[in-house]
């Protein structure tokens, strides 16, 4: 007996997948690990947007600032080759994100860093970078756009997640968040503001996701 074929139309497929991600089963793990044990990683529409940028750009060596468990690290790689150094500072997370690249079959093309970011400059000192993803403590964006964008190759690109931070950021209502949130939500806004008004780099804030900034430096 003939197997019914159903067809489906190109406006069903885009409803069903509209930003056209594939996911191994390594990655359906790790965002079932990260939902069921709070742990902040990169939102599809932010992903989506990040490996269309690499498409595009095809950098050599970028550097991740926030590792957590290796899974943005690990589809970085998986684009286009690209070397991947990335800095984490909390040990369950480093060693979550160990078993993550020798799972994945990345593990060659990716270089962690035990350490905090603030104080792994030394590390990559003699490195340079096409490509640098921000996705580490909120509080300290600035600091990290400062420390590491000297590393940053000719018309090299910024990619700076959570710039949203839930949607509290610009918001009127951000007060009655605690006084640690309102702090936070008070840095993410200034770190726009520094971005946006940074003469060395052209950088655009989109409403995607968790917010994500995109800062190209100017040569």
């Amino acid at each position: 007996m003939a197997v019914e074929q159903k067809t489906v139309t190109a406006m069903e497929a885009v409803e069903s997948n509209p930003l056209n991600l594939i996911w191994t089963d390594l990655d359906i793990e790790l965002k079932t690990y990260a939902k069921e044990h709070h742990v902040p990683i990169i939102v599809d529409e932010g992903l989506a947007l990040l490996e269309q940028i690499i498409r595009i750009s095809k950098p050599k060596h970028i550097l991740e600032i926030g590792t957590a468990i290796g899974y943005s690290a690990t589809r970085m790689a998986r684009i286009c080759g690209s070397q991947i150094t990335t800095i984490e500072r909390n040990q369950e997370m480093i060693q979550i994100a160990k078993k993550t690249f020798q799972k994945s079959g990345y593990e060659s093309q990716i270089r962690l860093i035990e350490c905090d970011a603030l104080e792994a400059f030394e590390f990559v000192k003699d490195a340079s970078f096409d490509l640098i993803f921000i996705d580490a403590a909120k509080a300290q964006y600035t600091k990290f756009f400062e420390i590491y964008t000297p590393l940053l190759t000719s018309h090299g690109i910024v990619v700076s997640d959570n710039m949203s931070f839930h949607g509290l950021v610009n918001k009127d209502d951000y007060e009655a968040q605690s006084r640690s949130v309102r702090g936070l939500i008070r840095k993410l806004a200034g770190y726009q503001e520094y971005l946006l008004k940074n003469p060395n780099y052209d950088t655009s804030i989109f409403e995607l996701g968790d917010g994500v900034a995109i800062s190209v430096k100017k040569d």
